[in-house]
């Protein structure tokens, strides 16, 4: 006479019951309905012998409670990313227009459209050019600028030394010192307007396009003016 085993039963009709919940939904979407029908799988299928305590219930219950509280926050941050999101956007269009300053090496000129920025010198430099080179490396303009400690502005024109004007295209720039002797460069900080701004999928990346100086991450503002 062949006899079944009860645990062996349970376990199996468990997992069918499982299975059959994932189909509809992910683990990670466990619904009320499908626990329930786990648990029902559980008392029609336990071994007489050896009920299922209590204690075994409750902790199922609180593990159901965890998964769906995480569910519930889950579900409250996407909220608050996407309106976290829409302000961003919100407040980055407000941008749209203003002169941005960030940290360059090459630049997009338009021509009739004057290019300016700025260089932090440290203190004690005695010389300070600018230089701009075409996209081949030859040199366009050097521009001498009497150095003092600090910020020191700059501005090109959009001409050749000789008064020629540039054509529209894109160049480079660095930013030569002398301190103490010793020739080296600086960073150049260009100023750029923009004209739009882009966020990522994620809604977490801000960018402004501009047109001098491309597209750039919020992150890599130095200034808004």
């Amino acid at each position: 006479m062949s006899t079944t085993d009860p645990i062996a039963a349970l376990a199996s009709q468990t997992q069918a019951a499982l299975a059959s919940a994932q189909k509809q939904k992910s683990a990670s979407n466990l619904g009320i309905d499908d626990f329930l029908t786990l648990m029902t799988t559980q008392l029609k299928n336990q071994d007489p012998m050896k009920p299922l305590e209590g204690t075994e219930f409750v902790a199922q219950l609180a593990q159901f409670g965890a998964v769906s509280g995480i569910q519930n926050m889950q579900s409250s941050i996407e909220s608050l990313s996407n309106s976290l999101r829409s302000t961003q956007v919100l407040n980055g269009t407000t941008l749209v227009g203003h002169d941005v300053l960030a940290a360059a090496d090459s630049f997009t000129y338009t021509q009739g459209v004057g290019v300016n920025g700025e260089i932090d010198v440290p203190n004690g430099a005695s010389s300070l050019q600018i230089r701009i080179t075409d996209s081949t490396g030859a040199l366009v303009r050097e521009i001498n600028v009497v150095p003092k400690d600090g910020v020191n502005a700059f501005a090109w024109d959009g001409t050749y030394a000789n008064g020629a004007p540039a054509l529209s295209g894109d160049y480079d720039i660095e930013a030569i010192a002398t301190v103490g002797g010793e020739r080296g460069s600086l960073e150049v900080l260009m100023s750029g307007r923009v004209s739009s701004v882009t966020i990522d999928s994620t809604g977490t990346g801000l960018t402004l396009n501009t047109g001098a100086l491309g597209a750039l991450s919020m992150n890599n503002i130095r200034r808004v003016m």
